[in-house]
């Protein structure tokens, strides 16, 4: 072979080798930029505002937590007096009743009739001792002229006296019969208001059947049960803030009472806090709040935006747009308006917090707020 082919050959081959190493280095250099490309991509979420809260300075009760149901000072259970049909009940639950006013009644012919027949009793023996009044009258005159004997006169005596015991007992029967024709009438003892109606117009009822249950929402308790330690610290007259079930606006108590026996079992102390009745306060109604407080200014966040997942705790916030982890010192609880609240040290008022809900998410996420509804 000439060596002009061999020179020609060889710079053919050098050629594609050159070509070759050119393509493979773009290639890997194409590589390297998508890589760079995909590591600089940021993660991003879009949340609503209502997934956001604000961090606000806010008053903060310090003391002894209590909660309980609420219930009425006052109650009364109107129960059947004597047995027999209800033939009436004209109140159902909702009814304001005043004290003394009639809210059902048992048919009463069968205590009318026994009234009737208590009376003529009554009247038999009191006939009976006008007779035996008389007797005694002629028997006192015919000793004094001497037609009979003292004998006589005594023996009258003792007639008359058993005719009068005789009329006291009609007298009673009379008395029993009128007030079991009373006590058919059932009555409301209070003014109040009619919690429950647990009979029907047209039943048969016993003796102590329960017909209505009446509240007095005038004066409302919550009944607390706190350990010994605490309720040592606990007095007649301290004062608390309940955030009671459907209410937006928190409800001022006072202790009235402490029992003075801890209970069997749990070892508690029962503490009764007494609150003035108001629109939407009733009886078995759930509250719960800060007994024998004072109060402080803090910023609070919800309980449930506190995360415990690292080695402090910490808050997830919205800064520039991205998120961040915040490490906070949490303090005192307290119940807002919708949701549990906790003092932290370490946040900036007007932080925007993230919700428990969002769940846990990385330094550096990128947020975007979805636009409100027009």
């Amino acid at each position: 072979m000439k060596k002009s082919n061999i020179w020609i050959l060889s710079a053919v081959v050098v050629a594609a080798i050159a070509v070759g190493v050119a393509r493979w280095v773009k290639q890997g250099q194409t590589a390297k930029a998508q890589v760079t490309a995909l590591r600089s991509a940021t993660p991003s979420i879009e949340l609503a505002r209502t997934d956001v809260f604000t961090a606000q300075t806010q008053a903060i009760s310090l003391g002894i937590p209590v909660s309980g149901a609420i219930k009425a000072s006052q109650s009364a259970l109107i129960k059947a007096r004597v047995a027999g049909e209800l033939i009436s009940l004209s109140v159902r639950e909702g009814d304001s009743v005043k004290a003394g006013q009639v809210v059902a009644q048992v048919d009463p012919s069968e205590f009318q009739t026994r009234v009737r027949q208590a009376q003529q009793q009554a009247d038999a023996a009191k006939a009976q001792v006008s007779i035996a009044q008389r007797q005694v009258d002629n028997n006192q005159s015919l000793v004094s002229q001497g037609f009979i004997s003292q004998t006589a006169l005594i023996t009258s005596q003792a007639t008359l006296n058993g005719a009068q015991a005789t009329y006291m007992a009609a007298v009673a029967a009379l008395d029993l019969a009128n007030k079991a024709l009373g006590d058919a009438t059932l009555r409301s003892p209070m003014a109040g208001v009619v919690a429950q109606r647990m009979a029907q117009p047209g039943e048969r009822v016993s003796v102590d059947a329960r017909v209505v249950e009446v509240v007095n929402l005038s004066q409302l308790e919550l009944e607390a049960a706190l350990t010994a330690s605490d309720a040592n610290q606990v007095r007649v007259g301290m004062k608390a803030l309940l955030q009671v079930d459907g209410l937006s606006e928190p409800v001022s108590a006072q202790v009235l009472r402490i029992n003075p026996s801890a209970q069997a079992g749990s070892r508690s102390i029962l503490v009764y806090l007494g609150m003035a009745g108001r629109e939407g306060l009733r009886q078995g109604l759930f509250a719960q709040g800060s007994l024998g407080t004072q109060s402080v200014q803090a910023i609070s966040v919800p309980v449930n935006s506190v995360r415990t997942d690292k080695p402090s705790p910490y808050v997830q916030v919205v800064q520039n747009g991205k998120v961040a982890h915040v490490s906070v010192q949490t303090g005192a609880r307290t119940e807002g308006a919708n949701q549990s609240l906790v003092a932290v040290q370490g946040l900036s008022e007007g932080a925007q917090v993230l919700n428990a809900g969002v769940g846990a998410l990385s330094e550096g996420v990128l947020v975007k707020f979805t636009a409100a509804a027009p």
